[in-house]
């Protein structure tokens, strides 16, 4: 989506929150025990969900989730101090129609807010977790320089906040995301978002910039199936996912709500992989990446098709529009398809038969690029 505006110096995200624990796996970090340990109270509720059949009734008055902005960019301003904030939120939503989801995010949309820094600012950044929440949590962010990204002392209980100093040593783009056992609970039901970090100089100007994350998702019950789903352990350890979606739900990004662009147009996408456990084979059918930041790293490559992206990894592309129409982008493991990765860009404009045209149609398809 297009960027909004916000203050120089901070950026609040609020909103509610419901949810559930589940059985620790272990400490995977040790300075989470504590907190963690709090899931333990509803192992058996949490083996109840996993055998229960929901209601469709349940999921009476839930949407999908909000799309998160773009941060606007920093143009090559000088490094300051930067002051963000982040609440997390645990909340039911649609994964699909009529197939809804107790989410955690931060900042009530999946991905969560975009943060947006560039390289020497002291980024000051405060999690709260809110009080209606069920569950800890904290934030590893890839960009961060210390103790586990940050997640050893961001461990927030329901009502409380935690915050953090960190200077932002390295350009790029950097995943963060939920770190308390159990690390895959928190990460597969949403709770991932990206960091940039822009070189001193800021990055070239484009006209239209656009924020999207794929996310694997494991769900009690039958894929499709009607009714409020939880998060299935079983499921994410066999990595069987039942949505690999782009934005948090099937169709986040289409129809009315598909990315808007013009020929013409020079596009950048920034784009992420929360995972838990699949690479991502990041596509745009029907044009060619003009450029791609390898990992979202320092390093360029031209007339890139497919760029492979791992969980907890990203990437920059970027591309002009020349012909108009719906571009459709999806995970090239096309498999994933059917279970919902894919969004659309919507390019408005004059035809290009210099480019593209169509001399004689063939069969029309209901489906398909």
């Amino acid at each position: 989506m297009q960027g909004n505006r916000w203050t120089r110096r901070s950026m609040l995200v609020r909103s509610g929150v419901i949810g559930l624990s589940l059985p620790m796996l272990g400490s995977f970090l040790s300075a989470c025990r504590q907190a963690a340990s709090s899931s333990q109270g509803v192992a058996a509720q949490a083996a109840a969900t996993e055998s229960s059949t929901p209601s469709a009734s349940s999921v009476a008055g839930l949407q999908r989730l909000p799309l998160p902005h773009v941060a606007p960019p920093v143009n090559g301003r000088e490094a300051t101090v930067v002051q963000v904030e982040v609440e997390t939120i645990e909340v039911p939503a649609l994964i699909d129609d009529g197939v809804g989801f107790t989410f955690f995010t931060y900042g009530g949309t999946v991905p969560g807010p975009m943060i947006r820094v560039r390289k020497d600012d002291v980024v000051e950044l405060t999690i709260r977790n809110h009080p209606d929440n069920r569950t800890p949590h904290n934030i590893d962010l890839h960009a961060v320089t210390g103790p586990g990204g940050g997640a050893k002392f961001t461990v927030v209980n329901p009502g409380q906040s935690a915050t953090i100093r960190f200077k932002a040593l390295n350009p790029g783009v950097y995943v963060y995301h939920c770190a308390v056992p159990p690390v895959p609970l928190h990460i597969s039901s949403g709770m991932y978002g990206l960091i940039v970090v822009e070189p001193p100089e800021g990055l070239p100007p484009v006209d239209r910039e656009f924020y999207v994350m794929q996310g694997d998702f494991y769900l009690t019950g039958k894929r499709g199936e009607p009714g409020l789903h939880e998060f299935s352990l079983e499921k994410c350890l066999a990595e069987q996912p039942d949505y690999v979606v782009f934005n948090g739900s099937v169709g986040a990004l289409a129809g009315e709500r598909a990315l808007q662009a013009k020929v013409g147009e020079r596009v950048r996408i920034f784009f992420g992989n929360g995972g838990v456990n699949l690479t991502s084979s990041f596509h745009v059918i029907g044009e060619i990446f003009d450029r791609v930041a390898l990992e979202a790293g320092s390093l360029w490559a031209e007339n890139i098709q497919t760029t492979s992206v791992p969980p907890g990894g990203a990437t920059i592309v970027e591309f002009t529009l020349e012909v108009p129409g719906d571009y459709v982008m999806v995970d090239h493991a096309l498999g994933r398809l059917l279970k919902g990765a894919s969004g659309v860009i919507h390019v408005e404009g004059p035809e290009n038969p210099d480019v593209f045209q169509v001399i004689q149609p063939g069969a029309q398809l209901t489906s398909g690029h």
